[in-house]
């Protein structure tokens, strides 16, 4: 475990998002400077949805325009659309990220689109985004198991993937959405789609639901991947996957992974900053 791991933090969106309690502006601006000053590269700061759907995210504009800006840090913004994109450049995201899933039903629940509308959808956004000199990472949910479906067969991961890659996503992120996958699961679809996108392209997104996060997280190290998502206290979930409990906490990534850059008290500090605006259910898993 000697190569470098790279933890892109994506608890101030994902992690907030499923939160009933509207956390303040000012809280979130501190949470993710906080996770800056540990050490992260890469945080994913907001999204740019309908404040309908998710209103945790509705001040996203003010929290970008809050945070303190430095070299070598990069603010991700989720957007769903071009007129999400319009919102992240103007407040100058360093990188967005587009969403789909590989299940129909997931994906019609989630943005009242088929799979394929949803793509359509992105065309202009990757456009637009390479005019702007912005990556764009793809995130597909659902990519082993659904809430709606059950189990997801390889064939349909790969068949979103390849339709992301072909319109110019940077990088995937392969989202085990109701954390149920196993070791065994994941290295049967990573055969499919490392031949496809190569490791470098590719992260792995997993939720803790059933304690094997961790696990699976090394199981997609053996065979080359370096890139995972995480939520630093391990806060998350999905409020359109019934059942979905939190993403793999971030200091479970650094204590199994040395070389990830992220000063593991420093981290204690920033999932501190978070534990008095969260309620108690989820207060208690950040440490």
């Amino acid at each position: 475990m000697s190569v470098e791991v790279r933890i892109v933090e994506v608890g101030p969106r994902d992690g907030l998002q499923n939160e009933a309690g509207v956390v303040p502006f000012d809280a979130k601006v501190r949470f993710v400077d906080a996770l800056a000053d540990a050490g992260h590269r890469r945080i994913e700061a907001g999204a740019f949805v309908s404040p309908k759907a998710v209103p945790q995210m509705a001040d996203s504009e003010e929290v970008f325009s809050r945070l303190e800006r430095r070299p070598g840090t990069t603010f991700i913004a989720l957007v769903p659309n071009e007129k999400g994109l319009g919102r992240a450049l103007a407040v100058k995201a360093g990188e967005v990220a587009v969403f789909t899933a590989a299940s129909e039903t997931f994906n019609k629940r989630n943005i009242n689109a088929s799979i394929a509308e949803s793509i359509e959808r992105f065309e202009p956004v990757m456009k637009r985004a390479a005019d702007a000199k912005i990556p764009v990472r793809g995130y597909v949910s659902t990519a082993f198991w659904c809430p709606f479906e059950g189990k997801i067969a390889p064939k349909p991961v790969s068949d979103v993937c390849r339709r992301l890659l072909d319109l110019g996503v940077a990088e995937l992120s392969i989202g085990d959405t109701i954390g149920k996958a196993s070791p065994d699961e994941v290295r049967a679809l990573l055969d499919v789609l490392l031949p496809m996108a190569g490791a470098e392209r590719i992260a792995m997104h997993f939720h803790d639901t059933y304690g094997r996060a961790v696990e699976n997280c090394r199981a997609s190290y053996e065979l080359g991947i370096r890139t995972f998502d995480s939520s630093a206290g391990g806060i998350g979930g999905c409020p359109y996957a019934p059942g979905a409990s939190g993403n793999v906490s971030t200091q479970a990534l650094v204590d199994a992974f040395p070389g990830s850059g992220v000063d593991r008290a420093a981290l204690e500090t920033a999932s501190n900053l978070l534990r008095s605006r969260l309620p108690a259910r989820r207060s208690r898993n950040v440490e």
